[in-house]
C-alpha cells in the first residue's frame, strides 16, 4: 500500500519527466515519441519506475535502451527540476508500459468475433 506521499512524489516525477522528455526528448532518443504514462516511486522514495510508451518507432526497445544510456543526464535534469520540492532526487528505472499494445490487441479481437459470417 503506498502512502499519500509517494502518491505525490510519484506524480511530481511524472508531470516532470513528461516535461523534460517532451522538451529535450530529441537528444535522448531522436524522433521517436515517448509518453510517460506513469511513475511509481519506493517507500524511501530513493527509486523511481518510470513507466514509458513508445510511437512512431518500429523497436521500442532500442528506444528504452537509448533512454537508459542517458539516465544520468535525464536525473539530473530532474533534480535541477524539483530541488525546492524534494530532498532526495531518485534513482531511476525506466520500463516499458505495453498496456496500449494489449489494448489493440484486444480491440482486435473483439472486432473480429463481431463481425457477420458472410452468408452466400
Amino acid at each position: 500500500m503506498d502512502s499519500m506521499r509517494q502518491h505525490k512524489y510519484a506524480r511530481l516525477i511524472q508531470k516532470e519527466m513528461g516535461e523534460i522528455f517532451q522538451r529535450e526528448g530529441f537528444n535522448y532518443f531522436g524522433k521517436a515519441f515517448v509518453t510517460v504514462t506513469g511513475a511509481q516511486v519506493s517507500p524511501d522514495l530513493g527509486v523511481a519506475k518510470i513507466y514509458i510508451s513508445v510511437f512512431g518507432v518500429k523497436e521500442s526497445k532500442s528506444v528504452l535502451s537509448q533512454i537508459e544510456k542517458h539516465t544520468r543526464e535525464i536525473r539530473k535534469e530532474l533534480g535541477s527540476r524539483i530541488r525546492h520540492q524534494a530532498r532526495i532526487i531518485p534513482e531511476l528505472k525506466f520500463f516499458l508500459d505495453d498496456s496500449l499494445d494489449h489494448v489493440e490487441k484486444i480491440e482486435k479481437l473483439l472486432k473480429e468475433t463481431r463481425q457477420p459470417p458472410d452468408s452466400n
